[in-house]
């Protein structure tokens, strides 16, 4: 029987790290993970895949949706195969996990499967803007066990008393833990396993249609300053940018939440047809098209398409 966790949470709040953390409360176990990134250009599993466990990496949408269930129950199958003892899913952060917990009570479906419980990421300064802008935010507490508040570190006292207070709001019966660095410890698997499964309700899986989405193709060799300047005309309205780009400073992780551009030197090895394609997700209502034309009307010779 392979346990499996699910750790969900919306754009930027500190997923990946957290898992790193995570990970460490199974060593000596026979571990597998699935990270599920919604753009069409992985990341993710790029930066995890340094761990050194088995990784499987499902983009292009959430595992969740019809469009990839396929693929994930094909993964899973094969991880049990493999006698797995933990699979770790990192679902996408504009993914709709409501129906998770019907999914695996399913027996006849997912005989080997022992379902433990989810983790809802929340970033402890962003999440009331984030909150009351996707629906998605809303279903990933609402799909949850534990809620884990990270960042703290960045956030006043004021901004972290709203995010309890949303938190509470919608779900007064969910443990809520603090954190900074998505760094846990051992108890938590305890306090999945004491989560009352009756307290859940199940929703119907739904797309979040508040969420749109473009992928900017990048020229070799552009200016890390040119780049950072690029990406300020439009971070404010979005979400999340995130992706690999080939600077004349060498290769850069482009990964940014907010309105401050984050590139950082990248020394993994990417897949070429990896580099230079950025993903950026934004909500209903943020002008995001309209203001990353208006950069790459600027910056013509380093932008090489828009979708």
């Amino acid at each position: 029987m392979s346990r499996l966790y699910l750790i969900t949470g919306f754009l930027g709040s500190g997923k990946s790290t957290f898992l790193k953390n995570f990970l460490r409360l199974f060593q000596g176990q026979k571990m597998q993970m699935i990270i599920n990134e919604f753009g069409r250009e992985g990341v993710d599993g790029t930066l995890l895949a340094q761990l050194g466990i088995g990784l499987e990496e499902i983009a292009g949408g959430s595992v969740f949706c019809s469009c990839r269930m396929d693929q994930f129950e094909k993964t899973l199958q094969n991880f049990v195969k493999k006698d797995t003892e933990v699979i770790l899913v990192e679902a996408s952060g504009l993914s709709d996990p409501t129906g998770v917990r019907k999914l695996f009570q399913n027996e006849d479906r997912y005989p080997e499967i022992d379902y433990q419980g989810a983790v809802c990421l929340v970033d402890a300064v962003r999440f009331p803007k984030i909150y009351r802008k996707s629906v998605t935010s809303v279903k990933q507490l609402a799909a949850s066990d534990l809620a884990v508040i990270n960042k703290t570190d960045l956030a006043t006292e004021e901004q972290l008393e709203e995010t309890r207070t949303l938190i509470r709001g919608q779900r007064p019966d969910i443990r809520i833990l603090e954190t900074s660095y998505g760094e846990i410890h051992a108890d938590i698997l305890t306090l999945l396993r004491q989560a009352e499964a009756s307290a859940q309700q199940d929703m119907p899986l739904t797309a979040d249609l508040t969420v749109k989405q473009m992928t900017v193709t990048l020229a070799d060799q552009i200016p890390c300053t040119v780049l950072e300047k690029f990406l300020r005309m439009f971070l404010e309205v979005t979400f999340r940018v995130k992706g690999f780009v080939r600077t004349q400073e060498g290769l850069m992780l482009v990964n940014c939440t907010g309105n401050v551009p984050t590139v950082e030197p990248c020394r993994l090895s990417v897949p070429e047809e990896k580099i230079g394609r950025l993903t950026v997700l934004s909500g209903a209502g943020m002008p995001m098209r309209k203001r990353v034309r208006e950069a790459a009307s600027w910056y013509q010779e380093y932008v090489r398409g828009l979708e």
